[in-house]
């Protein structure tokens, strides 16, 4: 008898709590706010199948080296025009993350399969100002490697390690760089 009291005394307090749930979910629904040209599931489906290519093209400094010097290899470098400016990898071309988009992207690499070359930030030491460290979540080489992926580049290394620039065989250029 209290089990059969208890169970109905559940069925309604549910019956009273299920419109408020409903209600709830009907909120969060109308708080979606639709706008075609965002697509976050999308980004994350995207950035899960890049993963494996991307650890994979992850490249030390010997191959980046041995890359970069083959005819058609694209060394792109998605910080801001300003840090560019201090110093960057010499023969890299500059295009701001900010400024990717379809039109800007095919000017700057010339087919979905040229070789591109990456690196950012996170990738030196030795120059703060130049190469300002992200937090590792949101390093440039990342959101750099999926969103060319977006586009459609197929062909896209990495450069991987943490690299003291007083100590690397890449050469640099600009204003930072003592002549």
């Amino acid at each position: 008898m209290k089990v059969r009291k208890f169970s109905q005394l559940m069925k309604n307090k549910i019956a009273l709590f299920s419109p408020l749930i409903v209600c709830a979910a009907l909120q969060a629904a109308e708080k979606s706010i639709p706008n075609r040209l965002i697509d976050y599931p999308g980004y994350l489906q995207i950035a899960q199948k890049a993963q494996v290519p991307r650890e994979r093209r992850r490249v030390t400094e010997e191959e980046f080296l041995s890359m970069a010097a083959k005819p058609g290899t694209v060394i792109l470098d998605a910080r801001s025009e300003s840090k560019f400016k201090l110093r960057h990898i010499k023969g890299a071309i500059n295009l701001p993350f900010t400024d990717f988009t379809e039109a800007t992207l095919a000017k700057t690499i010339p087919a979905k399969d040229s070789r591109v070359l990456i690196y950012c930030n996170n990738n030196f030491l030795g120059s703060p100002t130049a190469f300002a460290a992200k937090a590792a979540t949101a390093s440039l080489n990342i959101s750099t490697y999926v969103t060319l992926t977006s586009y459609g580049y197929t062909n896209i290394y990495e450069l991987g390690p943490l690299i003291d620039i007083n100590k690397t065989k890449l050469t640099f250029e600009g204003e930072e760089v003592v002549k």
